[in-house]
């Protein structure tokens, strides 16, 4: 049976907790959230040092969150076309590509906003 759908602290709370599960689902089993995350130790200091301003501050630090948000996006777009079977079919191979080619979008936005910033 399906839960109310209150908006109450309760809920909230419980929706935190999925959170949590979900990034620590991602930092276990999947190698390129892991390592984007190590990486975002170092570059989200460096962006708040490095960036003149609230609005530089922002963008630096943003493109980094962005290129993590779209890395578990992409997870979970992967494991549900893993969960669906493990068979080659196109649309699940393109679905996979598809994911993945956000997740390189998202680098190129933050290859971008950091050169154009700390250079332009």
């Amino acid at each position: 049976m399906k839960p109310e759908n209150k908006a109450d602290f309760q809920r909230i709370i419980r929706a935190a907790g999925y959170s949590m599960k979900g990034l620590k689902s991602a930092y276990v089993y999947e190698a390129a959230f892991r390592q984007e995350v190590w990486l975002s130790f170092i570059l989200i200091p460096l962006g708040l040092a490095l960036g003149e301003g609230a609005i530089e501050k922002i963008l630096l630090v943003g493109s980094v969150l962005i290129v993590l948000i779209a890395e578990l996006l992409n997870s979970a777009v992967e494991a549900v076309v893993d969960r669906v079977g493990e068979e080659y079919h196109e649309l699940s191979g393109r679905a996979k590509d598809i994911g993945s080619a956000a997740v390189f979008m998202a680098m190129v936005l933050f290859g971008i906003t950091w050169i154009f910033i700390l250079f332009g």
